[in-house]
């Protein structure tokens, strides 16, 4: 009996130690990946296409209104001050030339 008592005692020693003993927490998982997006690709703007002649009427600015061609087509050029009311309808085909109201020097010409 006295070594039942003594493997009993052992055995609870060794449960004792086990139970007390801790084993090291399992190292930390590592944080997800953040999805990344693809960095964008440059993608260089598209020039509108020149659908009023407005590369032609480039050689207007600068030059007084005076000096415009007199036979214009008034349903395809507009010409009008930069503070002159105009129409807001949008027209590919139109050639707008505008002119400073006070000097007569053309400051644009745009398609619209």
């Amino acid at each position: 009996m006295k070594t039942l008592i003594v493997a009993g005692a052992a055995l609870a020693a060794a449960v004792l130690v086990v139970s007390c003993s801790s084993t090291p927490p399992p190292a930390p998982l590592p944080a997800p990946e953040t999805p990344v997006a693809p960095p964008p690709v440059a993608i260089a703007p598209s020039q509108p296409k020149d659908q009023c002649g407005m590369d032609e009427a480039r050689a207007y600015v600068g030059k007084n209104r005076t000096q415009l061609p007199a036979a214009v087509d008034p349903t395809r050029w507009r010409v009008a001050c930069t503070t002159c009311p105009v129409t807001m309808d949008f027209r590919p085909d139109r050639l707008n030339i505008l002119f400073d109201a006070d000097t007569g020097t053309v400051k644009e010409v745009k398609c619209g």
